[in-house]
């Protein structure tokens, strides 16, 4: 039997923010869903873009979650970041494929592709549960 493992980089980042990033990311894909203004969801990709491949400093996401984190003083609590940017790249990929299916009226793919991330997203903002490490398990797991 394999222990669970999430993807170790010994870099930290401050949890707290990922939590309120998180939280306006879910009420901007809330927005999106009950509306279908297109232009939400690609603001979105392109948030995560500018995270995953540039620096997360010029997110604007990420700038109001630093703010807000400061605004309210809320203590940092500093984790492993390499299961928060795992569960980015997944995220870009469920907001692409998202937007993807909303331009090519898609709507079964987009409700259940919508349904899969909206769960994820609760789960980080309402428990600090990261579905990363679980989809990296389990990735190790079943890869030769």
């Amino acid at each position: 039997m394999q222990n669970k493992s999430c993807p170790i980089s010994f870099q930290r980042v401050d949890a707290t923010v990922v939590r309120i990033l998180s939280l306006y990311m879910g009420l901007l894909f809330t927005l999106f869903v009950v509306t279908k203004f297109i232009p939400i969801i690609f603001f979105l990709v392109l948030d995560f873009v500018t995270r995953i491949y540039f620096k997360k400093e010029y997110s604007l996401l990420f700038m109001l979650a630093k703010a807000t984190k400061n605004l309210l003083n809320f203590q940092s609590h500093l984790e492993d970041n390499a299961p928060k940017r795992l569960a980015s790249f997944f995220g870009l990929t469920f907001v692409t494929l998202i937007a993807l299916s909303t331009v090519l009226n898609l709507d079964i793919v987009f409700y259940g592709l919508s349904l899969i991330l909206g769960v994820c997203i609760f789960l980080e903002v309402a428990f600090s549960y990261c579905l990363g490490c679980e989809v990296y398990h389990l990735y190790k797991r079943f890869s030769l």
